[in-house]
Parts: C-alpha cells; structure tokens; sequence
C-alpha cells in the first residue's frame, strides 16, 4: 500500500511538474523599430505558440549596427533589417540562411521582391518605401518641390528642418539634390555635396529623427519641414492633414525592409514560426495598415481597401520611381569618406 501511495505521489507530482512547464512561455528577442507591428499580429503569435517576444528597438539603422557589432551578431533571434545593410550582415557571417520549405507563406510575397531563383535567401521582405520630406502646409505659403529647398531653404524655415540622423540618407539625398547618384563615389561630387551640407547646417535644428506620434516636434511646430520615411509621413497626416509628403522630382532612396533570422539565435525553429506567421496574408495586412508602408505580400494586396493601394504617399507613381535608386555597398575608402563628412556636419 505503502509503494502504491509513493508511486502516485510519483506519478501526479510529475504531472504537475507537466502542467508547469507547459505554462512556461517560451521567448523569441526581436531586434527592430518601435511601432513598426501591429499589438493584434504579436499577440495572436504569442498566444498561438506561447511564447514572449522579447523586443528591443533602435532609434536609426546605425544604432542598429552598434547593438550587433558589440555583440558580434548575437543577442537576438530575429532582426529587421535593410537592403543595404542585410549584404553587411551576410558578409560578416551573422544571418542563417533561411530553409524557405520551413516558410511556406513566403509563397504569397511578389517575387520581384526576392533574390533570383536558386539563390540563397537570408531574409523575407517586410516593407519597401521612400525617403522624402514631411512639412506643415499650413505655417507657411512657399511649400517645398525639390531636395534643393530644404538643402537651401527659405529664411522662414531657418532653424526650422529636421534631417535624418544616418549617413547614407543624409548624404544620399543631398547628392540627389545636386543631381548625382546616392552611391556616388566621386571625390569631387563628394567635395561639392560636404559643402552644400556645411552650408545648410545652419538652417538645421536637428540631425534626429521624428517621433511618430502626437508629440512630434512637426505637430507641435517646433519642425516645419524634415527629411522623413514616407509611411510615417503617412500616420503623421493621419493625425493632422495639414503634413504633408513630398518625394522630391530628383528622386530618392528606395529601400527594403527585411525580417532575418540570426545565425546564434537561440530559438531558429521559433524564428521561422513567425516568419511564416507574418508572411500569411491577412496579419501582412493588417501590419501593412498599421505601419502604413506598402507590402511585398502580393497575397495581403487583395485585402487592402482600395483607398490605401491608391495613397500616393505609400505607393509613389512610376515615374518618380523610376529616379530612385537602391543603397548599394561603398568601397572601404569611400566608406570612410562619407563618413567623414557625416561627422563634420553632425558633430
């Protein structure tokens, strides 16, 4: 009787040991921008696999590098990435590349979005936008057309422009301004781009970037007129119709935003359940809405109202497109170039 009692006292603390484990979530760390998912797409995962996603936001794509570099990769499971900095990654061994049989949603993204068959792929698109400017329509009656005029603004936007704290943009845009390419390598195309920014500087309030919410410095009027992603633009004119978006008729940066998994994460199988969870066409959807950027998932399209497909803002037309390149990787010595004029402006 003695035995029988031990051995169900056994058996049902083991069971209770069962139950309590099974209530532990599991966590998946996240590495990317703040408001950039919708709560309703995390909380669906988190339920549906048990799980915590434990996340952690960067305020620009440098401080994003600075997090892996001193971690050399790891830290996260999964990492928003750019198309820019993603062939970084690649190359410094960081990013596993993707089984996509263990992703089969990623057969609603719109293959041009994709690397050409038969090549490895390191991420599944997320987003892709624009860089242009934001400004208040309402403060002011000459209202910008160009990269120039905000490069050289008027005097009522003095001390009034905000420009993306991020080598690659600030720079980028401004040899746009000039009519040269973004990945420009050219010393004396660089010498005339360091000298429009040294002289713009001093109608610059701030090398940052905006806060998307309803204490933006451009709704309260601190900020005029800055250089900005277009879905933000976006969620900002929701708040006031007064911002506006511009994407300047020199064109512009064209990027990628991308999910990786890393190549130390400590949950890879977890990774790719979410991967495949995001990639299903109806959370796109609602993410594409919530973050307000236009999405590679050809599937999540058709369940967008018609409204949003036709916003200029989130799909820009062709022909301005059509002058907006893809940041490419600069050679070492060129690297060090622009970052050098990054630092002189910005310091």
């Amino acid at each position: 009787m003695l035995r029988f009692i031990h051995i169900y006292s056994l058996a049902l603390s083991l069971i209770i040991l069962g139950v309590a484990n099974a209530s532990e979530k599991t966590h998946l760390s996240i590495l990317t921008w703040a408001e950039y998912i919708d709560p309703q797409v995390v909380n669906a995962f988190s339920d549906k696999f048990n799980t915590k996603i434990d996340f952690t936001y960067f305020e620009t794509d440098e401080t994003r590098d600075e997090y892996l570099i001193r971690t050399n990769g790891a830290g996260y499971d999964l990492i928003l990435v750019n198309n820019y900095a993603l062939d970084i990654y690649k190359q410094r061994d960081w990013l596993l590349p993707l089984k996509t049989d263990d992703i089969p949603n990623i057969s609603n993204i719109d293959p041009k979005w994709l690397p050409e068959l038969n090549q490895t792929i390191y991420a599944t698109p997320y987003t892709w936008g624009t860089i242009g400017i934001a400004y208040r329509s309402d403060l002011f009656e000459k209202h910008p057309q160009t990269w120039m005029d905000i490069f050289k603004p008027q005097a009522e936007l003095s001390g009034k422009i905000l420009m993306i704290g991020h080598s690659r943009d600030l720079i980028g845009m401004a040899a746009k301004a000039l009519g040269y390419s973004i990945n420009t390598s050219n010393n004396n195309e660089l010498q005339e781009i360091s000298e429009l920014l040294l002289e713009q500087k001093t109608h610059v309030k701030s090398y940052s970037y905006l806060s998307i919410n309803e204490k933006s410095s451009l709704l309260n009027g601190d900020i005029w007129a800055a250089q900005i992603y277009n879905g933000d633009a976006a969620v900002l004119q929701k708040i006031n119709p007064a911002v506006k978006y511009l994407l300047p008729i020199e064109g512009s940066s064209l990027w990628i935003d991308s999910w990786a998994v890393t190549k130390k994460s400590n949950q890879p199988e977890l990774a790719y359940k979410f991967l495949n969870f995001i990639n299903q066409a109806d959370h796109a959807a609602k993410n594409a809405e919530y973050t307000a950027y236009a999405t590679p998932n050809k599937a999540a399209t058709k369940l967008l109202p018609k409204s949003y497909l036709v916003n200029p803002i989130i799909y820009p037309h062709d022909e301005v497109l059509k002058k907006c390149e893809y940041n490419k990787l600069l050679p070492p010595r060129v690297q060090r170039k622009w970052n050098m004029i990054y630092n002189e402006i910005t310091n």
